[in-house]
């Protein structure tokens, strides 16, 4: 995967039907589920040679997994068609296989690293029309598996999985974590007096999304530009962090998925806090968007405050603890007053729970 640009090489046609009769035109339709199975399989990394930790991986009615740690942290994350992406966006863009299975095993890597857990095994379940070109699920599995090993996590093994045929195109993958004999960190741990810091980047996705949406060709775009669609299709989590956060000491922890001001709403809430951002550190987190919101007209700090995907990690710590690697102080954590609710403040003022809502109009 490019550092800074989404490659043309990388989006293939959508799923629909070109030649009749040629390799690149073959949908799912023109195959049985094990023939369509015989293609996934050796892109897959299976067995005890590639993850100790599975134990049994795809081919019988269910997988085995060790869980040495006597714990298993476990999450599950779906992706839809025209909710969570578009085969063919506004620029003129083409989703492929490759980006939505790196995206798959992105959002749910960063589940578990959220915990302070590092991912073991997951399982795939692949919804799809029959005019799905076959060729676009075989980048699927080779997006997913290049995402765990890009991201940092290739120990983690896909287990297994479901193919099934519908209407819409969907996927949905849930993962499993160890916490490698740890205690978990929580959102609900934040304390009065804390640091709040941040790892990863934020707004760099919704920027992203709005240039996927805008009028201009994405190929019209420049490298900074593309940089930041490419956060969109293929985020990078900051995976190491989740850890190291949990060996510092950290006392919450989040994955940013829905935006900086909902999902830090969010750890406030469980912690019954306020966490007060401060203004000069989110304004140093809109530089790297303003070749997106000079070109479109927007001000980069909505994409900073209520964007997500990026799935940075939002984390406190005990007041004076050095941050570990890859963590920016944005703020501090608080004691709600008397009349009060817990909450996001911005220099002391209340902020707008605004981000990504699922059930949304």
């Amino acid at each position: 995967m490019p550092e800074s640009a989404v490659p043309e090489s990388a989006a293939p046609e959508s799923p629909v039907s070109e030649t009749p009769g040629s390799e690149a035109a073959l949908t799912v339709a023109g195959l049985s589920e094990s023939e369509l199975l015989a293609r996934i399989f050796p892109r897959l990394n299976r067995g005890p040679e590639a993850n100790p930790t599975l134990l049994l991986g795809p081919g019988d009615d269910a997988a085995i997994v060790a869980a040495p740690d006597g714990r298993t942290v476990v999450s599950i994350d779906t992706q839809v068609v025209d909710q969570d992406f578009r085969l063919e966006w506004n620029n003129g863009y083409r989703t492929s296989g490759y980006d939505v299975g790196w995206k798959a095993a992105a959002q749910n890597l960063s589940d578990i690293n959220a915990m302070g857990a590092r991912s073991t095994s997951l399982v795939v379940s692949l919804t799809m029309p029959p005019e799905t070109h076959v060729s676009w699920v075989e980048d699927f599995a080779d997006g997913l598996m290049a995402g765990l090993r890009g991201l940092g996590a290739a120990d983690c093994a896909v287990a297994g999985g479901d193919l099934g045929r519908g209407r819409e195109l969907a996927v949905s993958v849930a993962i499993l974590g160890t916490l490698d004999g740890q205690d978990p960190v929580l959102r609900s741990g934040a304390r009065p007096g804390d640091t709040v810091a941040l790892a990863g980047t934020v707004g760099r996705a919704a920027a992203g999304l709005a240039l996927l949406e805008a009028a201009t060709s994405f190929r019209a775009l420049g490298r900074e530009q593309r940089a930041l669609m490419d956060t969109q299709c293929r985020p990078r989590p900051p995976l190491a962090a989740g850890p190291l956060a949990r060996e510092a000491g950290a006392t919450a922890m989040m994955d940013i998925s829905d935006g900086l001001l909902r999902d830090g709403n969010r750890l406030a809430a469980a912690s019954q806090a306020v966490l007060n951002l401060d203004a000069a550190a989110l304004k140093e987190l809109t530089a790297p968007l303003l070749p997106a919101s000079e070109l479109l007209g927007t001000d980069p700090a909505a994409w900073v405050l209520g964007g997500g995907e990026d799935h940075g990690l939002l984390a406190t710590f005990p007041a004076g603890l050095r941050l570990p690697p890859g963590f920016t102080a944005i703020g501090s954590v608080e004691a709600p007053a008397p009349t009060e609710s817990a909450g996001v403040k911005i220099a002391g003022r209340p902020a707008d729970a605004v981000g990504w809502d699922h059930f949304a109009d």
